[in-house]
């Protein structure tokens, strides 16, 4: 061990034992057992310690040759280290201590290349090559492994199919994810009986799933996710009484789901796949459930109303479920996340969601849901996201509803058929990030309040039938990024304090009756404000009625003519041209000033000039 430690200062700077101690077994990451009358080295953790092969691989190697004179040595782990490569190859070929190790982790390390020959490890029981750049085919490297108990080779790049392991009967571990393994599941995976963790994840499999799955009686973890699997989900799967968690999302699996699969399962994701069919009665029911998440599939008929006392996850959405929502969702004190969006439910909100007081997220949209908006949802005071969008809700907004301003972060009760006045009150949601009204009918002002939401990123209350002006107040609003209030009919000019917002990045004004001089944002903003009749853009307002108008009426040149010859060289005439335009109309005169209303664009501008001249010079008389 001192020569070890001698090898370390000279090969690895960053790394020292404390030698001051004669013995090594009290030395951090050294762990020793009796032998006789001394003790020997068992249990060696260089982890996360530095050492690399990149740096110096001539004395790296002379590391690793020390190294493999602790014949005694059980358990190395060198994971989290820089580690490119093993050197020399003699680690695998000629290394005495590879005989009697039984844990080896080089996890998380940058090891490059094939996959090395293990066969001389022949008691190796745990082999983590985890989270490295490890790639090419998995055949025989790993056929000595006859004790072989946990195999992680996850996060690499191998390819071909799966590893055959029918020499490591013993297997209770094998974690394959995050690779590129293609091919079909081997059909003699049920004959390693001792498996209790199997994760095929993110890889490259195609195929049905082979029946003989069920045969791993004491498995507790099946990840199946993000590859292209088909056909059926195995009924024999419901016969695994250990099965804790099934995981099988992000495939291609078709038919309906099995009666029982849920029976002792935990947590149940079969998420983004083509299933169909109804859901089974009982798949809710069983006490041990937890977690389900339906989302993305073709699932249609109604939600069963036997629902484990315990869930706390429920994904439904993106279905074609129909009928109501079961009321006896109110009596899930535990669920936290209820997600029903994107179905044909056409029930209303029943008082009794006021049950589920843990609940954080509640998403309702897009289905067909009716009635007012009950009280009970501001009974829930852990809500962060309340998601209502694209229904046929009606009334108004529950001042209830404004109890949750501890924690309420997104309020979405867009396209409804929701009306009154927006309540002032809502302010007083002041952790509100995201809130979105647009598309329902709602009518009045816009509160001015709103401005003291601090929190808004977003604020989206078009197509409904506000009116007034446009709050300066909203100028407050200094984490807002979007913000849209077309179609409406609000009047007036947009306030000054909106292009001193300094997070903004979207504005919409369009379709109102705004009018004034559009102020100037700044590039990064995008804005739109057509539909606006009397809006004019702060650059036009300087140039445009100098611009030539090949359909300029006879009128306009007359007076433009005046304007340039000098003519109106004081503010008395302006206060002649203001006095025609705005004394009070008889007939002959509302059909003279149309000349002027609906003249180009060029002329308005100038007439707005004028208008503003005059003002200036009535301030200067006072």
């Amino acid at each position: 061990m001192g020569n070890l430690s001698r090898s370390l200062r000279s090969s690895f700077s960053n790394f020292t034992w404390n030698t001051s101690d004669p013995n090594p077994c009290r030395w951090r990451g050294v762990k020793c057992s009796a032998s006789g009358n001394s003790s020997v080295v068992k249990s060696l953790d260089l982890s996360r310690v530095g050492l690399s092969t990149a740096r110096n691989s001539s004395s790296a190697a002379g590391f690793f040759d020390l190294l493999c004179r602790l014949d005694s040595l059980e358990s190395l782990d060198l994971s989290g280290n820089p580690f490119t490569g093993i050197p020399g190859g003699f680690f695998f070929a000629n290394c005495s201590v590879s005989h009697g190790l039984k844990s080896l982790n080089l996890s998380s390390n940058m090891l490059h290349g094939d996959l090395p020959n293990f066969s001389g490890f022949t008691s190796l029981e745990t082999l983590d090559l985890s989270h490295n750049n490890l790639g090419g085919a998995v055949d025989s490297q790993l056929d000595g492994l006859a004790r072989l108990k946990s195999l992680n080779l996850s996060v690499n790049s191998f390819t071909g199919g799966m590893p055959a392991l029918g020499k490591s009967q013993g297997l209770e571990e094998l974690v394959l994810s995050a690779n590129s393994f293609d091919g079909q599941i081997p059909s003699d995976i049920g004959g390693h009986r001792n498996l209790t963790l199997l994760d095929l994840s993110q890889n490259d499999l195609s195929g049905s799933t082979p029946d003989g799955i069920g045969n791993l009686s004491k498995l507790e973890t099946l990840l199946l996710s993000s590859n292209s699997l088909g056909g059926l989900i195995p009924r024999s799967l419901s016969d695994i009484t250990s099965l804790s968690r099934f995981a099988a999302n992000q495939n291609r699996f078709i038919g309906s789901i099995p009666s029982g699969i849920t029976k002792y399962v935990r947590v149940l994701d079969l998420s983004n796949n083509s299933l169909d069919g109804e859901i089974p009665a009982d798949l809710l029911s069983s006490p041990n459930l937890v977690s389900v998440d339906l989302t993305i599939n073709k699932l249609r008929g109604p939600i069963p109303k036997n629902l484990s006392q315990n869930l706390y996850r429920l994904r439904l959405g993106v279905n074609s479920l129909t009928g109501t929502i079961p009321q006896t969702i109110g009596n899930l004190a535990s669920l936290t996340s209820l997600e029903l969006n994107d179905n044909d439910l056409d029930s209303q909100i029943h008082p009794q969601i006021g049950g589920c007081k843990n609940l954080t997220l509640l998403d309702l949209s897009s289905n067909r849901l009716q009635g007012e908006l009950p009280e009970e949802l501001g009974s829930l005071p852990n809500l962060v996201a309340l998601m209502l969008r694209n229904n046929s809700l009606n009334g108004g907004i529950p001042d209830k509803l404004f109890e949750l301003h501890a924690n309420l972060r997104v309020l979405d009760l867009s396209l409804n058929s929701l009306a009154g006045a927006i309540p002032p009150a809502i302010s007083v949601l002041e952790s509100l990030s995201i809130l979105i009204l647009e598309g329902n009918s709602f009518d009045g002002c816009i509160p001015k309040p709103i401005g003291c939401m601090r929190s808004l990123t977003e604020l989206r209350l078009g197509g409904n039938r506000l009116n007034g002006s446009v709050p300066s107040s909203l100028g407050d609003l200094t984490e807002l990024k979007v913000l849209d209030l077309s179609d409406n009919v609000l009047t007036g000019e947009i306030p000054s304090s909106l292009a001193n917002m300094r997070s903004l990045t979207l504005l919409d004004l369009s379709n109102n009756n705004l009018s004034g001089i559009r102020p100037a944002f700044g590039e990064y903003v995008t804005v739109n404000t057509s539909g606006n009749r009397y809006l004019v853009n702060s650059t036009e307002s300087q140039t445009a009625f100098w611009s030539s108008d090949k359909e300029t009426s006879l009128a306009e040149g007359v007076v433009i003519g005046m304007f340039c010859s000098g003519i109106i060289a004081s503010f008395s005439v302006v206060t002649i041209v203001y006095s025609c335009l705005y004394q009070p109309k008889s007939r002959d005169q509302t059909a003279r000033n149309s000349i002027f209303y609906g003249s180009s664009p060029s002329f308005r501008l100038f007439i707005a000039r004028t208008q503003r001249l005059q003002r200036q010079a009535m301030y200067r008389e006072r």
